[in-house]
């Protein structure tokens, strides 16, 4: 399985029905893999109404929003979109690629050091280096865009990593994060029962 695969998974998993993108190179073996999934992948004309309609769909379903957008300039014109999402406490999640690690800061095309730019505008920013870490760091991304205040999260991945395979699926586990905060949601509600009834 490779890491578009794993990445649309977890979309599929955590109820995800569009995601918006404007097609790149780093990103379409998610948008591929997303498709198989059947998710319907809605191409814009520009990243940021990419994000503004992904917040939309967050404020209509309940479900996070799922942007897709390519590196460098195309993760950049998000930010506006990405601020309002935060700003408006909408549940959204960014997916941007970026060049391969190893080439990080050093004048590669389309190199912007998201994890700078978009900390202060966002909930939560990461970046992932490593396609075993690709699932259980978008889905902290689904549970962080939710839980308390709600607002949006960018999830940086570099282009190679959609691309590689991972044996061993065995060590995945994946894990739905509406599940997580109805779990919680009750053990709150037997906290503060006076007599609970089960």
């Amino acid at each position: 399985m490779y890491g578009g695969e794993l990445i649309a998974r977890v979309l599929s998993i955590q109820g995800v029905k569009h995601v918006f993108t404007l097609c790149g190179g780093h990103i379409s073996p998610i948008l591929v893999a997303a498709k198989n999934h059947n998710i319907k992948v809605i191409d814009t004309r520009h990243e940021a109404t990419a994000v503004f309609a992904a917040d939309a769909m967050s404020r209509l379903t309940g479900i996070p929003g799922v942007a897709i957008v390519t590196a460098g300039p195309g993760a950049t014109n998000t930010l506006t979109a990405v601020k309002n999402a935060k700003l408006a406490m909408s549940r959204l999640i960014v997916i941007a690629g970026a060049p391969a690690t190893a080439l990080r800061g050093r004048g590669a095309l389309q190199d912007v050091d998201l994890v700078e730019l978009f900390s202060p505008a966002v909930k939560w920013c990461t970046s992932v280096s490593k396609v075993k870490d690709l699932v259980k760091t978008l889905e902290r991304a689904f549970i962080v865009c939710q839980e308390k205040t709600p607002g949006a999260c960018v999830y940086r991945m570099p282009g190679r990593l959609v691309v590689r395979g991972i044996t061993g699926q065995e060590s995945l586990r994946y894990q739905n994060a509406r599940r997580i905060f109805e779990i919680e949601g009750c053990q709150l509600l037997f906290k503060q029962a006076r007599r609970p009834v089960v």
